[in-house]
């Protein structure tokens, strides 16, 4: 069977964390987000407090002790870059910044900062706090603290992992291989391999040190910088792997940290894999179910008669890809691509049902409108962001991965078993780091955390991105943790899920009341 498969050929796993989504709700024209205006001049410039100072590891008091002036640069943001060093066991050599949006509280009692990540890895929390921080995030937790947002190293504003032109990108998600075949897993393996060296020419080589680990020793001198003693944090997705690095590393230094969207760190790329393939195929049913149950639904039949025509429409669009209306061709990569995306918000079903009606009736425009949306493709033909060159290359580095063509092939079938609609989709990851050049720098294994500050971790029961049970297994890793879950579908809960979430959230970020463990809304 043929494959269409975007290079670099990989899975677009390991929780994605589109966690935007939730808040623009995808609007139907998927317009563009306009970027940051220039800096209008100096609002702040703040430098940690003796105690920050007397605490930081000594190789490293230059960091954590130096000036950042926060420049008002749009409304009511004010944003600022901070440096750190680009390898961590060389202090005194290269360095890079990361660039970090602030929306400052308005609130008379302000308990400090709330760094916030959305997910990827990948994903700008920088454009998290700019685009949706006053909206999914509750007036209560705004008012008593200011909300940071923050790139990552790797993205986009932050030593961003550079790869391609817009047209190269372009050529890239619109090429087919034969993966089932070896001639075809051959040439996956050698354009790979060719995106790869341009990586690393293009990137430089901070390519080789944008781990998670490091981005978690970020994380601790942008604490510092904001004059917070304590990290309090919100981690959505792959944030609340950063989030449980960090505790790990720093447990002394954690806060009120609520990790949403749990991912478990003990578990393979191959485990992660799979445990996502069977939670989409879960969502699926769901979602036909739903749809089944209304009248403008262009499945019929029994939800698991709706799942065959979903089936059979990515069967027939991967043997025939099909024109959009502005005359690119959309392959079944392509459109599994879009069909992916409105899973991570059930507010989104809608516009699932919509692209799905279109594509059955020959279109498939909406769905092409959809996979732009979540590849940071703007209408005009340009990509506004790297969040798919930083996911392989921070993956790359966080996880051993199986690469040989027979457990890759294994790989495959197991994931054909877990989702019977998207395994192959999953499959193949390993092509992207065969050739990667810098090796993983660290081993899957469960979190330590030793500290004594409670840490409310949150799984929803049908998120499609990170299995509710991940969220259950890193409760078990953090020691004095809370888990509180969200009986509900889609991908994270805080910000979208009621009154019974974002009250135990803002309870236990602003008054410090940790919700009952195994809470259930």
């Amino acid at each position: 069977m043929k494959s269409a498969r975007a290079v670099p050929a990989r899975s677009r796993s390991l929780a994605i964390g589109m966690r935007a989504l939730g808040a623009m709700a995808l609007a139907l024209t998927l317009s563009s987000c306009t970027l940051l205006g220039g800096n209008s001049g100096a609002k702040d410039a703040s430098t940690p407090n003796p105690e920050i100072a007397d605490a930081a590891p000594a190789e490293l008091r230059s960091y954590y002790t130096q000036q950042v002036d926060w420049a008002e640069c749009e409304s009511d943001f004010e944003c600022a870059k901070v440096k750190v060093p680009m390898d961590y066991s060389k202090p005194d050599g290269e360095t890079i910044e990361i660039a970090a949006l602030r929306l400052p509280s308005e609130g008379s009692n302000k308990k400090g900062s709330l760094l916030v990540n959305p997910g990827g890895p990948g994903g700008s929390g920088y454009d998290f706090v700019r685009d949706a921080g006053s909206t999914n995030i509750s007036e209560k937790v705004r008012s008593n603290y200011d909300i940071v947002g923050f790139d990552p190293r790797g993205v986009k504003r932050s030593a961003p992992v550079t790869c391609m032109t817009d047209q190269e990108r372009d050529a890239a998600r619109a090429k087919v291989y034969d993966l089932g075949t070896d001639a075809g897993l051959a040439e996956s393996i050698a354009d790979n391999k060719a995106i790869a060296a341009q990586c690393a020419e293009k990137t430089g080589p901070v390519l080789g040190h944008i781990d998670t680990a490091s981005a978690a020793k970020d994380l601790d001198i942008l604490r510092a910088v904001l004059n917070d003693t304590k990290l309090n944090y919100l981690g959505y997705s792959y944030g609340t792997f950063l989030g449980s690095t960090y505790a790990s590393l720093f447990p002394d230094n954690v806060g009120r940290m609520v990790l949403d969207g749990a991912m478990d760190p003990s578990l393979s790329y191959e485990e992660l894999t799979s445990g996502q393939a069977k939670a989409f195929e879960k969502a699926i049913r769901a979602y036909v179910t739903h749809c089944l149950e209304g009248s403008d639904c262009p499945l019929s039949g029994t939800p698991d008669d709706a799942v065959a025509q979903i089936q059979d429409i990515i069967a027939a669009v991967e043997a025939d890809p099909r024109a959009a209306k502005d005359g690119r061709v959309v392959n079944a990569s392509m459109f599994v691509s879009g069909f992916i995306l409105p899973f991570y918000n059930d507010d989104n079903w809608p516009l699932l049902t919509q692209a799905l009606d279109s594509a059955l009736k020959g279109d498939v425009t909406p769905m092409l409108r959809l996979a732009d949306f979540g590849a940071d493709r703007e209408p005009n033909g340009s990509y506004s962001g790297n969040s798919s060159f930083a996911f392989s290359a921070i993956n790359c580095l966080d996880y051993p991965m199986v690469t040989d063509t027979a457990g890759m092939r294994a790989d495959e079938q197991q994931l054909r078993q877990d989702s019977p609609t998207l395994g192959s989709y999953f499959a193949y990851g390993g092509t992207s780091c065969l050739d990667w050049p810098y090796k993983n720098v660290r081993t899957p294994a469960p979190a330590e955390y030793k500290g004594s500050t409670d840490i409310l971790v949150i799984g929803t029961t049908g998120d499609p991105a990170t299995p509710v049970e991940w969220a259950t297994e890193l409760r078990k890793q953090l020691g004095t943790a809370a888990l509180l879950t969200w009986e509900g579908e889609g991908h994270t809960a805080y910000g979208r899920a009621g009154e019974c979430i974002g009250d135990a959230v803002d309870g236990y970020l602003v008054d410090g009341k940790t919700p009952a463990d195994n809470t259930v809304c």
